[in-house]
């Protein structure tokens, strides 16, 4: 009877553990709900893509068909970059879910962009800039360097070209004032990068911020002196140094509160940029 006992106990074990091992990995494939849309959660994204895609419009003084699909455009691209990045970082798992969601954002985006391409051939040169910044982001995530400043600042530019392309979707063509549109967005959108750093690391140094914000005021200055921007549009990038400056000031609150109260800031800042720089815009037309 022991000797029974012995040989029965761990037939029953065997198959015990093993059927549901097998139903677990079964139901990890099964309920990873590949129907479900991703949305990014880069809530400061979407704030940044709509104000340059704003400034763009003042620019252009006007609005089309071809300026709505611009927005859906860069909209799907940039939602096509979140399960692209999801999936990287997966490493050796294909995920369904990301690889069809991906696949549904690209596609249609890649549909308007070729519309508008045939429309504006001019275009293009954004998209190149686009892809870069996307390969770019994509091996930075590979790595894990997907959060370094260098990274950061490029995906930042690469977003801010919702500025000219809401300007060639509407025009049909590129300027110099455009060009200079979209690198004061970048700057003004990029200082953000620095102040945030404070908070994931309140040690941070205050150095490489304020060399930033010297290089890019140097810059803002130049768009102004060889009359690529107007002055009133250029002042806009004050907002950036007051908001670096009092931030600064109350940084040790700044680190502790809330990350509801980061986003008021960082969106009230956005919308008197944009305000500030469509006003400037308007007024060269009307007034």
């Amino acid at each position: 009877m022991q000797l029974d006992t012995s040989l029965q106990v761990p037939e029953a074990t065997e198959i015990h553990v093993s059927k549901p091992a097998s139903n677990k990995s079964f139901a990890s494939l099964e309920t990873q709900g590949w129907y479900r849309p991703t949305f990014s959660s880069e809530h400061g994204v979407y704030v940044m893509l709509l104000i340059a895609y704003l400034t763009g419009i003042a620019a252009a003084q006007g609005f089309n068909g071809a300026t709505l699909l611009a927005l859906v455009c860069a909209f799907l691209g940039f939602q096509a970059e979140h399960p692209i990045a999801l999936q990287i970082k997966q490493r050796k798992t294909l995920k369904l879910r990301f690889l069809i969601w991906g696949g549904i954002y690209g596609g249609i985006a890649l549909v308007i962009a070729l519309y508008l391409y045939l429309q504006a051939p001019i275009v293009g040169w954004l998209y190149a800039g686009a892809i870069a910044a996307l390969i770019i982001d994509a091996i930075a995530v590979f790595y894990r360097q997907q959060r370094s400043i260098l990274n950061e600042g490029m995906t930042f530019a690469a977003v801010c070209l919702s500025a000219p392309f809401a300007y060639i979707a509407t025009t049909g063509t590129l300027s110099l004032s455009i060009i200079g549109l979209w690198l004061l967005n970048t700057l003004f959108f990029s200082s953000a990068i620095f102040t945030l750093k404070f908070r994931k690391l309140k040690s941070h140094p205050v150095q490489p911020g304020a060399i930033y914000h010297l290089i890019a005021t140097l810059i803002v200055i130049a768009l102004y002196k060889f009359n690529v921007l107007p002055l009133f549009v250029v002042l806009a990038f004050a907002i950036a140094l007051i908001r670096y400056g009092v931030i600064l000031w109350q940084r040790e609150w700044f680190c502790e509160t809330a990350i509801h109260n980061v986003a008021i800031i960082e969106t009230t800042a956005a919308i008197l940029f944009a305000a500030v720089v469509c006003y400037g815009q308007l007024a060269l037309y009307y007034y």
